[in-house]
């Protein structure tokens, strides 16, 4: 029988397969991408693993000097930045080839709408026609709303196919903790657990209006949905422009001086603008990230009077916000974002 499904493409280990396909003779062997790809430097962090790195546990955020003792055998590469945007707009490219509507989720992920009686054979058509344009494997989860199509890429993985709906959602997901729901992570599993709800099953069968109580009258009864399964289905097909671009630095050695701090946070500034400017982007509001030695990380930002994309002006909002930090503590790390207007905004 004809009808509407949900699909979401995943591409497998994104950043590593891309750095792979440039580097073939890397195949196979356990890749780490991560900022400079030094794993010497003290607090430089993984951004990505192959799966041949996975299996030794490297994982995501870990410090490059963790996985080095994990994977002494691993390759370790710089990230690159605009290579996985140029693969991304391939990938998405490729999608639209193929008789469905696609929402751009992100550099590696998609949703797609599609109409048809066989989503299994639509969705292998979509691996083939990523592959054939890209050379890059996909997970493909296919679902009866969003929620349940991308948990299902999780299944899916690596290059697989998955169907996860209504149908069998409470023999997969019922005896499984909370955060394996799309929207429920470790903190509000904590406190889910709390309130002595620990499974997706005890989560759907909760009372409303307990949870309403304890987490607000509109999260509370979204939770118990999340554990019925529920979840969105409209596909926005506009074209997906990023909200805001940053970029941040973690530094082999504190900073203490406040002219160093200062000329740091005014170059990320000055690359973000210049970036707005290459894309025809305004930005609208600045926002600065320090952390501090040990482990302190805060966040302060400012909304511009005047959109712009301007270096001098916008360098200019990250050291006004700099300046409203504690300029006394050792500095570990410094980043800075910007958001942009809307398109349509920026247009009118």
């Amino acid at each position: 029988m004809t009808r509407d499904w949900i699909l979401h493409v995943d591409l497998d280990e994104f950043i590593a397969a891309v750095e792979i396909l440039r580097r073939p003779e890397l195949r196979g062997r356990p890749v780490v991408v991560g900022t400079s790809g030094d794993p010497t430097r003290r607090r430089a962090v993984v951004a990505t693993a192959s799966y041949e790195a996975r299996r030794f546990g490297v994982r995501s955020g870990m410090p490059l000097r963790t996985a080095t003792r994990r994977c002494p055998q691993a390759v370790f590469l710089a990230s690159d930045p605009p290579a996985y945007e140029a693969a991304s707009a391939q990938v998405m490219s490729a999608l639209r080839a193929v008789p469905v509507r696609v929402e751009v989720y992100g550099w590696d992920e998609a949703f797609l709408g599609a109409t048809t009686s066989d989503p299994e054979r639509l969705a292998a058509e979509i691996q083939r026609a990523v592959m054939a344009a890209t050379g890059l494997a996909c997970s493909v989860g296919i679902g009866d709303n969003k929620h349940r199509a991308k948990l299902a890429t999780g299944f899916a993985k690596p290059a697989g196919i998955y169907r996860l709906t209504g149908e069998n959602w409470t023999a997969v997901m019922a005896e499984r903790p909370v955060d394996a729901l799309w929207g429920i992570g470790r903190k509000m599993s904590r406190n889910l657990a709390q309130a002595g709800i620990v499974t997706v099953a005890q989560l759907a069968a909760a009372d409303e209006r307990e949870l309403a109580a304890r987490f607000g009258p509109s999260m509370g009864p979204w939770y118990r949905q999340l554990g019925l399964g529920g979840g969105g289905t409209e596909i926005v097909t506009v074209p997906w422009e990023p909200r805001s671009r940053s970029r941040e630095t973690t530094f082999p050695e504190d900073l203490v001086e406040r002219a160093d701090i200062a000329r740091e946070v005014d170059g990320l500034a000055r690359e973000l603008a210049h970036e707005a400017a290459s894309t025809s982007r305004m930005v609208m509001r600045v926002a600065v990230k320090v952390r501090f030695a040990p482990f302190f990380t805060h966040i302060r930002s400012m909304t511009l009077s005047v959109p712009t994309d301007d270096g001098d002006e916008i360098a200019q909002a990250a050291l006004i916000v700099l300046d409203r930090f504690d300029g006394t503590r050792p500095v570990r790390l410094l980043g800075v974002r910007v958001e942009f207007i809307r398109a349509d905004e920026q247009d009118a």
